[in-house]
């Protein structure tokens, strides 16, 4: 059903400017945000951005001449580097983004221009696997579109057992796996316990009274895991367990680190993570509604993804090495 969509896509790009149909050439360094980047570690990182073009040209894909945005670009993989850096040497591509009002629109699935986004991913990936060391283990992962893109890569090439051989794990977080998802590409596997590995790890973070979002829409059932306790269960995680929550700049900086920010637990009926201890309006953005913590998936919990970055990297080391 992908690859047909893809297809079909394909087609109608064939209308798009030539200025988004030029793939990047990832032979290329000016194409890599980070290419390589942290040498000395046993395990790799292929890192994709989430969405940082608003569209406000109209735009419906991130033109790679654009250097203001590019530069927003690596900034939004400065604010979430630190999770992974102590672990990984990161390989991050530039990518020719879906914007964001497609998300605003909720036809961010059923656009052509996912197939654009994808393209450079896919290739992107390829290359990655080429020109590295075929033995080493790596981590995929994802924030937002990040996350669809690497759960479409997932979909499209880890059924071959050498790739999922080598898989850590797939940090698929702010974006939804669903029951379908699952049931078309069979060899996908969500995490269940803090060090499985060669599977996904995934939530979506959400207020209490929060029961629609344009990233997991009501009536929508999304697979996760709690990232305090590290349960696909629905007892809550009290705050205690949150490590600590930690606010980044574009630069990478920690403006301000909490410990104990917020406890959490699944949601029986979404799958989403729902946040306690603390105030939808604190947390309020332009972008989403008060209650959808989307833009702090990952920092309202960066201690306990980093500290799970190392564990489950040294769970697959002890099995394989």
């Amino acid at each position: 059903m992908l690859r047909l969509r893809f297809a079909v896509f394909a087609v109608i790009a064939l209308l798009i400017p030539s200025i988004l149909l030029a793939s990047p050439d990832y032979s290329l360094s000016e194409n890599w945000a980070y290419y390589c980047e942290g040498t000395g570690k046993s395990v790799d990182l292929f890192l994709v951005c989430p969405t940082v073009d608003m569209g406000e040209n109209g735009n419906r894909n991130m033109s790679l001449d654009d250097e203001e945005t590019k530069a927003s670009f690596v900034g939004a993989l400065n604010m979430e580097r630190g999770i992974y850096e102590e672990t990984c040497t990161i390989y991050a591509p530039f990518y020719r983004q879906m914007t964001f009002p497609l998300y605003a629109e909720r036809i961010a699935e059923d656009d052509e221009a996912l197939s654009i986004a994808y393209e450079d991913i896919e290739e992107a990936f390829l290359w990655f696997l080429e020109h590295t060391d075929e033995d080493r283990p790596f981590i995929l992962a994802g924030f937002s579109q990040g996350a669809q893109l690497v759960l479409l890569l997932l979909e499209e090439h880890f059924d071959e057992p050498e790739l999922q051989e080598r898989l850590v794990a797939a940090y698929c977080i702010g974006w939804k796996i669903t029951a379908d998802d699952l049931k078309e590409y069979p060899h996908l596997r969500m995490a269940e316990r803090e060090d499985d590995t060669g599977v996904i790890v995934s939530f979506n973070t959400e207020s209490p009274d929060t029961y629609d979002s344009i990233i997991v829409p009501e009536g929508i059932y999304t697979y996760g895991i709690n990232p305090l306790n590290w349960s696909t269960g629905s007892e809550l995680a009290p705050q205690t367990m949150n490590k600590g929550a930690c606010f980044t700049d574009y630069s990478g900086s920690i403006v301000s680190e909490q410990p104990y920010l917020t406890g959490t637990y699944l949601d029986s009926q979404r799958g989403t993570l729902k946040a306690v201890d603390i105030e939808p309006e604190d947390y309020s953005s332009p972008l989403f509604p008060d209650g959808v913590y989307h833009l702090y998936d990952y920092q309202f919990f960066f201690r306990n993804l980093e500290e799970n970055v190392e564990v489950r990297s040294e769970a697959w080391l002890a099995e394989h090495m």
